[in-house]
């Protein structure tokens, strides 16, 4: 039997889902300049789940209970222009900023069970948007 107990190795388990936006947007403010204007994005949203001991069953979380969650969240943004949205009015909606959204929106779900018996030992989570191959923000925090 191999030793995994925490209390010989200090360090934390992690498990992903991956999954994609598409949202219409603008800002306000001359620092994004032409992004000032109406423009698009198709986000990459990956979400990363951590705990330091595994449940019985040797997992983070159920990967499709994640999975499912992250979707419900993504779904009430996906193909909507994010300026008229009522709750984000008000709101430059950069990378950064939908990252705690997403991140808020999804510990949500946590707390409410939706991951599952065992997801209220989860330390923390971290959400990355990826809005390009070579740009992405993150909202990171415990839980």
């Amino acid at each position: 039997m191999v030793e995994t107990s925490s209390q010989n190795q200090a360090g934390m388990y992690s498990v992903g889902v991956r999954e994609h936006v598409m949202v219409a947007h603008s800002f306000e403010g001359e620092l994004f300049g032409p992004a000032q204007r109406l423009h698009g994005h198709t986000y990459v949203v990956d979400v990363e789940f951590r705990r330091a001991e595994l449940t019985a069953e040797g997992v983070v979380v159920d990967i499709a209970r994640a999975h499912t969650a992250l979707r419900a969240v993504l779904d009430a943004l996906n193909y909507r222009n994010l300026d008229e949205l009522t709750e984000l009015r008000g709101h430059n909606t950069t990378t950064e900023f939908l990252s705690r959204l997403i991140f808020d929106r999804l510990r949500e779900r946590i707390a409410g069970g939706e991951l599952g018996p065992g997801s209220d030992a989860l330390r923390s989570l971290r959400v990355t948007l990826h809005e390009s191959h070579v740009a992405w923000a993150c909202f990171e925090a415990p839980l």
